[in-house]
């Protein structure tokens, strides 16, 4: 019989998360409990396995909680309005992966952004993101622990993305059931990296701990389409899928000229050119031809851009040309980068570098705009 226990460590954050919470209640006139709320979800789905050997060591469903700390935008600049007063917020998580003696089990802490696609007066269709850090109870050993190709380190990067309801049943409290996607891995800081997929619904209760405030309303001028200019410079490593101890530096510089056809949505087209130090050992190991320049390649992309005021999220996909890859002969690539403008014109950005599925490498960088 499945039996799914918290250990003490996470039962320990749980109860002072909640501890704190219920202080900030009691102080009526704390003003970072205005528009604040708590909300707690049940899991429970399976694992969506990239490749089917992972379908035969899976042995479990899938089983999860969450306890969410939420933030209700009221208006304090216009993107909130325009976004339809967005939330925000950070998500305690403890999951089950579908095989405790070969997998473990997760614990990661997220920090997520809930957008509302249909907002009513009791009933709301909203999309969630997150991201953020999880540790699991086990990870790949030689010796002790072969079977787990999915997870190569204790520490990794775990992805939601959530499409939920919320249904209004009182002044305070809020009904919740959704479907949840949640992937995490070490991008490919420690090899193995599968990485686990699983998908999940959902369904809990969130409650509101302070006030609700007034929402603000702004006249929003209307759009000015204009072009602009950027290039940025990225660095980062990678290990290689041969289970080798070293870490390879990678590098790309790209160029890009994209246009503002809407505030909150822009295309974009550029060139790439990579570096990445780890083809040479694997183009030997590989036992294929090995030349300087085979470290470097060239390549076009398109970019779709989603603004939210200083923070961009970009997804891209290239085409590799001249400077092609001599390693297994791919001629596609794709890019997921985030990007915060620290000012007008100079951004940072985290990019993951894929061949479709495949993780290649993170990336961070630089941008400028000209």
């Amino acid at each position: 019989m499945y039996r799914f226990t918290i250990n003490n460590n996470c039962f320990k954050v749980l109860i002072f998360s909640i501890l704190f919470l219920v202080t900030l209640k009691s102080n009526s006139q704390s003003k970072p409990s205005d528009d604040l709320k708590i909300m707690l979800n049940y899991h429970y789905g399976f694992n969506l396995p990239e490749y089917q050997f992972i379908s035969y060591i899976t042995d479990d469903y899938i089983r999860s909680f969450d306890l969410c700390l939420i933030k209700e935008t009221r208006g304090k600049n216009y993107w909130e309005q325009l976004f339809n007063y967005p939330e925000y917020g950070i998500s305690l998580f403890y999951s089950s992966l579908g095989n405790d003696n070969v997998f473990g089990k997760e614990t990661s802490l997220n920090y997520f952004f809930k957008i509302k696609i249909i907002n009513k007066t009791r009933f709301c269709l909203y999309n969630r993101t997150g991201i953020g850090i999880s540790y699991t109870t086990r990870k790949f050993e030689l010796e002790n622990n072969y079977l787990n190709v999915a997870i190569g380190s204790h520490f990794n990067i775990h992805f939601n993305f959530r499409i939920g309801t919320s249904y209004v049943i009182s002044k305070k409290a809020d009904f919740n059931l959704g479907l949840s996607f949640d992937h995490f891995s070490n991008a490919n800081s420690s090899e193995p990296n599968l990485g686990i997929n699983y998908v999940t619904a959902y369904g809990g209760l969130s409650y509101r701990i302070g006030k609700i405030s007034a929402k603000q309303k702004h006249e929003i001028q209307s759009h000015v389409k204009k072009n602009n200019f950027e290039c940025f410079f990225n660095v980062g490593g990678k290990h290689t899928r041969a289970l080798t101890s070293g870490y390879f530096l990678t590098s790309s510089i790209s160029l890009e000229a994209n246009r503002e056809y809407f505030r909150t949505f822009n295309l974009g087209t550029g060139i790439d050119f990579f570096y990445d130090s780890s083809l040479k050992s694997q183009l030997i190991n590989a036992e294929k031809e090995f030349k300087n320049v085979y470290s470097f390649k060239s390549g076009i992309h398109l970019s779709q851009i989603f603004v939210y005021n200083r923070f961009n999220v970009i997804i891209q996909e290239g085409i590799y040309l001249l400077l092609t890859d001599k390693l297994d002969n791919k001629s596609i690539y794709n890019k997921g980068i985030i990007k915060y403008w620290l000012t007008k014109n100079i951004s940072l950005q985290l990019s993951m570098k894929s061949h479709l599925q495949i993780l290649d490498y993170p990336e961070l960088g630089v941008g400028f705009k000209f």
